[in-house]
Parts: structure tokens; C-alpha cells; sequence
């Protein structure tokens, strides 16, 4: 699949049902629930940007971010697990990460699970670095995560055309 193929877009509450289905694949018992999944869209766009990345094949992965003030939250990033390494996930990232900048936040943080190398990998590769652990973050399974952040100090927003 080539880059251009893929399209992204801003998340309806039309979306909610494949983006259920594609929640529950990627983190099983941790998936979001149909309720949280609303309240975070009814928060658009005061503080929260929720993308959904499309290619010829559907709905291939999404990304919400919680940008108020300084401070950005990559609050989930999904990807279809039989679309990995198609650059999905960088690509939903980069508009997570362009929005911040938008929303002048100075510095975007992430929770990733200690044992999800592959989402690590991506988050380094944009330049997050490892600040700290919490023990027990995910439930039910009990599995700590790995806190991340991002210096976006210098990052000017882009003008508005």
C-alpha cells in the first residue's frame, strides 16, 4: 500500500462502531467502552482531536489526543494489526503531534504498555523519550506502563490558510 492510499480524517460518533471492533482487537479486555469512546468525542473540539486513518480497505487505525493548555495527552493510538509496518501509526502520530503544536501545547506525554515494544519503537522513532513507570495502569490485567514525553519547544504552530 502506498502512502498516498491512506487518508485521514476527524472521528464522528458514526465511527463508533468500527472503532469499537478494531478497540477491542488491538487491547481486548482493556478496550474502551462505547460510553468512554462518546465522552471523549462529545469533547471535540474543545480539548480533545480524535483522527481516523482510512485506506482502500476501511478503517485501518485512529488516534485521539487531549490538548488543552501546555500540555498534550496521546491519549490512545490504534492501528488494524494486519496494517503494522504500513507507516499508519506514524502517520496518525505526526497529526497528533502537528494539532499539539496547533493548540500550543510545549510538551506531549503518552502511557504505552511496558510489554508493547512495537508501540515503544514508534513512539521513540518521534522522538519521545521514557520518564517514569506506573505500576498496575492498565486494568483489569494489572500491567504497568511506561510514561513518555515530547519537548515541542520551538515547534511554531503552522498558520492557518
Amino acid at each position: 500500500m502506498s502512502q498516498a492510499a491512506l487518508t485521514l480524517r476527524p472521528m464522528t460518533m458514526a465511527d463508533l462502531d468500527p472503532i469499537l471492533e478494531l478497540e477491542q482487537a488491538v487491547f481486548g479486555a482493556e478496550a474502551w467502552t462505547r460510553q468512554m469512546l462518546a465522552g471523549e468525542l462529545e469533547q471535540q473540539p474543545a480539548s480533545r482531536y480524535y483522527l481516523i486513518a482510512e485506506d482502500d480497505g476501511g478503517i485501518a487505525g485512529y488516534a485521539g489526543l487531549l490538548g488543552a493548555g501546555w500540555q498534550g495527552d496521546v491519549l490512545t493510538l490504534a492501528v488494524a494489526a494486519g496494517r503494522w509496518g504500513r507507516g499508519i501509526g506514524s502517520a496518525l502520530l505526526r497529526a497528533l503531534l502537528a494539532e499539539a503544536v496547533r493548540r500550543g501545547c510545549t510538551e506531549v506525554f503518552l502511557e504505552v504498555r511496558t510489554d508493547n515494544s512495537r508501540a515503544q519503537e514508534l513512539y521513540r522513532r518521534h522522538e519521545f523519550t521514557a520518564i517514569g513507570i506506573r505500576r498496575g495502569y492498565y486494568q483489569p490485567s494489572g500491567a504497568d506502563a511506561l510514561v513518555m514525553r515530547r519537548s515541542l519547544a520551538g515547534a511554531a504552530p503552522r498558520e492557518q490558510t
